[in-house]
């Protein structure tokens, strides 16, 4: 249990962690130093890298999370009210990352290769709203997960 407790929470820190990150520190730093078309192209770069990471991040939150859950608690039925909040927040989350992942990001990088940044940058900001709904919620989720046993 303990494995799975600390696998699943740091793939989480990871997750929300950089979403955190680039939403509040990178966006901002970008827009202040770089030009439109460096900076989408700089997105397209971070993107790329980061979400190698959301992937392995998602798979092991939900392995580690069904195993738990089925392992230890019992399944649904058993589980506390906290964890029924973590997991449909969770698949929200999931769902959310996916739209991001299928649509606009697949926009911005085809966007990106021939140059059309108006329709990039359109892009970017869908992508940045849909990213701050998801760092809310993963910072909702991880305060009801940490916490929610003791309320």
């Amino acid at each position: 249990m303990a494995f799975s407790i600390a696998l699943h929470i740091l793939s989480a820190v990871i997750w929300v962690g950089g979403m955190f990150f680039a939403h509040q520190s990178l966006r901002p730093a970008a827009v202040q130093v770089l030009q439109p078309p460096l900076r989408l192209e700089l997105w397209v770069q971070v993107f790329r890298r980061f979400f190698v990471w959301v992937w392995l991040s998602i798979s092991l939150i939900l392995l580690s999370g069904y195993w738990m859950l089925f392992n230890y608690f019992g399944g649904f039925a058993n589980a506390g009210l906290h964890i029924h909040i973590m997991h449909g927040a969770g698949i929200i989350m999931v769902l959310i990352y996916l739209l991001v992942f299928f649509s606009p990001y697949r926009r911005l990088k085809q966007a990106v290769i021939i140059q059309d940044y108006p329709l990039a940058g359109a892009q970017l900001n869908v992508i940045r709203k849909l990213v701050g709904i998801n760092t809310v919620l993963g910072l909702l989720v991880i305060s009801v997960a940490s916490a929610g046993r003791y309320l």
